[in-house]
């Protein structure tokens, strides 16, 4: 600090001050980059986002398989409950809570991928564009697309929607956009709906009526025939579901019966089998030679 012979300390140097605030371009430029992160990547699972992809009432975008990972007992599930549930802050508490989307594909010749557009305006959903996605169906739009066609009717899959709640921001960065959703949640769980519309039961007694009515929504398919196909997967109803979360329970078997070989192996491979070279040597002399003539000490 100066008097030995190297340079001597500015006040800059020595003063600390205070960080500079951010500029508006500044803080626009992170909330881009914020939201292209969101828009590309599971906050569940840390994968990229493919289909199928879900959206809960705060329209956050996840990965189903996370989902499902995220509803497994935790000796079946590979995801960090804890951190899950941080991030998921009790939004989710079965398939109930979260909507399949539905986005319209495009591939770009020019790059070499595919994107996600407005089947109305062809404008690529992202960062860049407002979008939105239609409940229960799932269809995703841009927002100006919605406003413009000022129709009830999905123009996908002419499934009627209510226009004034049922039109779902995706990703929501406006303090408007994020009081409307929790407004609206709020306003079905006093109807007792969850935010896919499908009757919320949580805490409640299932009814014969209500075990059929999903036994129909099944498309003919028996309850039992879920159950019978894994006890850990037995609690998801819908046939689709269903096989992918046996999907994933047979993956994380398969991964941990090729651990435990791979364990095996490498204890095994610790002991010599048979060796009659070092049958007698003990674990100070396997492997090297004793002179005939040595003596032992």
């Amino acid at each position: 600090m100066g008097n030995d012979g190297g340079s001597i300390p500015t006040r800059r140097e020595l003063v600390k001050e205070s960080a500079k605030p951010k500029t508006l371009t500044e803080m626009k430029e992170k909330q881009q980059e914020h939201l292209a992160h969101r828009w590309s990547q599971c906050p569940l699972s840390h994968t990229a986002l493919k289909k199928p992809i879900v959206a809960d009432y705060a329209g956050d975008l996840y990965n189903k398989d996370a989902i499902i990972q995220f509803l497994l007992p935790d000796d079946a599930s590979t995801l960090d409950k804890a951190e899950a549930e941080g991030f998921l802050g009790g939004r989710v508490k079965g398939l109930k809570d979260v909507v399949e989307v539905q986005f319209e594909v495009e591939h770009d010749e020019r790059k070499n991928i595919d994107k996600w557009v407005c089947p109305v305006t062809g404008k690529e959903l992202g960062p860049a564009v407002k979008a939105v996605y239609l409940v229960p169906c799932g269809h995703a739009f841009s927002q100006e697309a919605i406003k413009e066609m000022n129709s009830s009717d999905c123009v996908q899959c002419s499934h009627t929607y209510d226009t004034a709640r049922d039109v779902l921001p995706i990703l929501p960065t406006t303090e408007a956009d994020k009081q409307f959703v929790i407004d609206r949640i709020e306003k079905l769980r006093e109807q007792g709906l969850a935010h896919s519309l499908r009757k919320d039961k949580s805490g409640k007694k299932r009814k014969a009526k209500d075990v059929a009515d999903e036994d129909k929504a099944m498309n003919g398919k028996s309850i039992d025939s879920v159950k019978n196909g894994d006890s850990k997967s037995a609690g998801i109803k819908n046939s689709s579901t269903a096989s992918l979360a046996a999907r994933v329970l047979e993956e994380e078997e398969a991964k941990k019966k090729r651990r435990l070989l791979n364990e095996n192996e490498t204890i095994q491979s610790l002991y010599s089998k048979g060796d009659k070279k070092h049958k007698d040597a003990d674990f100070m002399t396997r492997g090297f030679s004793i002179p005939a003539g040595a003596k032992h000490g």
